[in-house]
């Protein structure tokens, strides 16, 4: 009878040689556990106690279904479901599919060195001996295969189901969640909130380049209005920042304690109408105070100007820009004249003209209602 483990004959192991080599397979187990221990740093101490006695039956089973097949059993697909389900287990205990090869090595050499010398105790002879070989290396070789696939797919799904808690995460952020909401999502994420967070507001389109070269902590997310999408950029060095999006359409908020970033967002999502290219919000506070309502706004121009409706379009027009001036250069009248490129004679009777339609104009509470008024030109 001829069976085949990944396209390998077996050798067709006598019943007597099978017994002996199973009576060897609790030491053989124990060999292997104890190479990869000494061998494979990264399971060092992970196999001692209770999980050592789990991966040693683990092993003696894996050899076990080996054997199996060696003697003319159908149980390859039982031991490489098990290689599959151990690849998945060893994401979950934080350990790379470099390490679980590393170990398939180490387990495949000691295991041969133990079965080979009681396979020739038993009288397997040379010529079987070789083929013997080659079918449990090819076994150890589809285990591997399994375990590598196994953790692939748990990479995969974790890498997918962080990406969802990431997302979410990020959406409780910008809607300003309670700071108890905020830790739980981090903690089920597994991101380690940082001191600040600064939101930054970009095209969709950008938004994945941008992401590259900034903290890999920072947070990204897509589908917001308009095709826009946000990062979060953790302990931002603002200057940093706007350096590496220089070339990007992106608003750069505040940067604010972590836990209110939406104040962050709402800033930088608010100036993106009022700029275009990259932009500091902290470069347009003045406009965005003043775009804060704009209906009011509009209100205090036509009530502290009201004494220019009636003067023609053209004068009303000079005694703004000039009235404008005077407030900035503190009422400074050769300041004010080279500011607006007229001689200090004409700013004189312009002021003359000015203060016979608005009367006082020096009170603080006048200065602040004609200074706010005027921070725009008509």
């Amino acid at each position: 009878m001829s069976r085949a483990v990944g396209g390998v004959a077996e050798p067709g192991l006598d019943h007597a040689t099978i017994t002996a080599l199973r009576a060897l397979l609790p030491v053989t187990a124990n060999e292997v556990v104890q190479a990869v221990i000494d061998e494979v740093p990264s399971y060092e101490g992970a196999l001692s106690g209770r999980m050592g006695g789990t991966i040693r039956r683990a092993v003696r089973t894996a050899l076990g279904h080996f054997l199996d097949v060696a003697d003319g059993a159908d149980t390859q697909e039982v031991a490489t479901e098990a290689a599959y389900e151990l690849g998945r287990g060893e994401v979950r205990d934080g350990r790379s599919m470099d390490a679980l090869l590393s170990a398939y090595r180490v387990g495949a050499r000691v295991a041969w060195r133990g079965l080979a010398a009681g396979a020739v105790s038993s009288g397997l002879p040379a010529e079987g001996l070789a083929t013997f070989a080659e079918l449990l290396f090819a076994y150890i070789d589809e285990l591997s295969a399994a375990s590598a696939a196994g953790h692939a797919d748990e990479l995969a799904v974790r890498g997918r189901a962080r990406e969802r808690y990431l997302e979410r995460l990020c959406r409780d952020l910008i809607a300003g969640a309670n700071e108890d909401v905020l830790l739980t999502g981090a903690e089920r994420a597994g991101w380690t909130p940082p001191g600040s967070l600064t939101a930054v507001v970009l095209p969709s389109a950008q938004a994945h380049a941008a992401h590259r070269v900034l903290d890999p902590r920072t947070l990204l997310l897509e589908d917001l209005q308009d095709s826009t999408a946000v990062l979060l950029v953790p302990d931002a060095d603002r200057g940093h920042v706007l350096r590496l999006l220089a070339d990007r359409s992106a608003v750069v908020g505040p940067t604010r304690p972590w836990t209110r970033v939406a104040s962050s967002f709402t800033r930088a999502t608010r100036t993106r109408v009022l700029s275009e290219g990259t932009v500091d919000t902290e470069q347009c506070l003045v406009d965005l105070v003043l775009d804060a309502d704009a209906e009011a706004y509009a209100d205090l121009r036509a009530r502290v100007l009201a004494p220019l409706r009636d003067q023609r379009p053209a004068t009303a027009r000079r005694l703004e820009e000039t009235l404008r001036a005077w407030l900035l250069h503190h009422g400074r009248r050769d300041e004010v004249a080279a500011s607006l490129f007229v001689h200090p004679q004409t700013v004189r009777y312009r002021m003359g003209q000015v203060r016979d339609l608005f009367g006082d104009i020096t009170s603080p509470e006048r200065v602040l209602e004609l200074t706010l008024a005027l921070a725009r030109p008509a």
